[in-house]
């Protein structure tokens, strides 16, 4: 099973977006898709449309297991466990947790019947982001076109660093950088870019061209939709296939790296 994070410190760079395209772009090829909001502002739920009994509050907290939490049939292929505000709380009621940085792993062991996990995450590196990284095997970092959201993505692999070095046993790879509201007219963009392609540790998973400018794009979340079932024509749409077609073709390195590195730990 596949588990994959998309991950930045630094808020408004498509990352929520980038997730539930992700989710369904694998769901429609076929794939059995969970999706995992680890994001206290709950927003997935806002932009599928859904009303959850349960969220990823009650699973962390143990009051709920992992099959009642799971909101299924969102999509064809495609579940989700949906998050909320009241997650926020989560920091200060697993303070006595034993291992609270693993907690959504354990919640999560019995869950196998999917071929991949995205898991969306909160701007910053808080308790339900480490859970996250310590649950999935890569990451993805989305970067919008501006500097903050450069060194947003640098704060986030000093803190995917970080989980390597206090949790050396579990895999954990850079699988692509997205560049998101990409306009190659512009100066900004082409400067990003620039950065990004010349920093020695994401140069070489950017994404090119990253998902250019489409108001389509907010429309369709507006509507509830992907952009593929509201702009299917649009740039977005092309965009954001090609992107899962990219991570696509990156499954069979990673699982060898990973597979590798399990041999070592063992």
């Amino acid at each position: 099973m596949r588990k994959i994070a998309v991950v930045n410190m630094k808020g408004g760079v498509g990352k929520t977006t980038t997730a539930i395209h992700l989710a369904a772009g694998f769901a429609s090829r076929g794939l059995r898709v969970l999706l995992i909001d680890a994001d206290p502002q709950g927003n997935i739920a806002h932009a599928l449309h859904l009303r959850p009994a349960y969220t990823i509050q009650e699973l962390m907290l143990g009051e709920q297991p992992a099959e009642v939490v799971i909101y299924r049939g969102v999509r064809e292929g495609l579940d989700v466990i949906a998050s909320t505000t009241a997650a926020f709380a989560l920091e200060r009621r697993l303070a006595s947790e034993t291992q609270r940085e693993t907690v959504l792993s354990r919640r999560l062991r019995n869950i196998t019947q999917y071929d991949v996990v995205v898991v969306d995450s909160s701007p910053a590196m808080s308790l339900l982001t480490y859970n996250a990284l310590l649950y999935v095997h890569e990451v993805i970092i989305p970067v919008a076109m501006d500097l903050m959201a450069i060194i947003g993505a640098r704060q986030t692999l000093n803190g995917i660093n970080e989980v390597k070095d206090l949790w050396p046993e579990r895999p954990l790879d850079l699988v692509a950088v997205l560049p998101t509201f990409a306009n190659s007219n512009t100066i900004a963009t082409r400067a990003a870019f620039e950065a990004l392609d010349n920093d020695p540790r994401m140069g070489s998973v950017v994404f090119h061209p990253g998902i250019r400018q489409c108001i389509d794009l907010n429309y369709a979340i507006a509507q509830n939709q992907t952009i593929w079932e509201y702009a299917p024509r649009s740039r977005a749409a092309e965009d954001y296939a090609r992107f899962v077609d990219f991570v696509s073709s990156r499954e069979s390195a990673t699982k060898n790296a990973t597979q590798e590195k399990v041999q070592t730990v063992l």
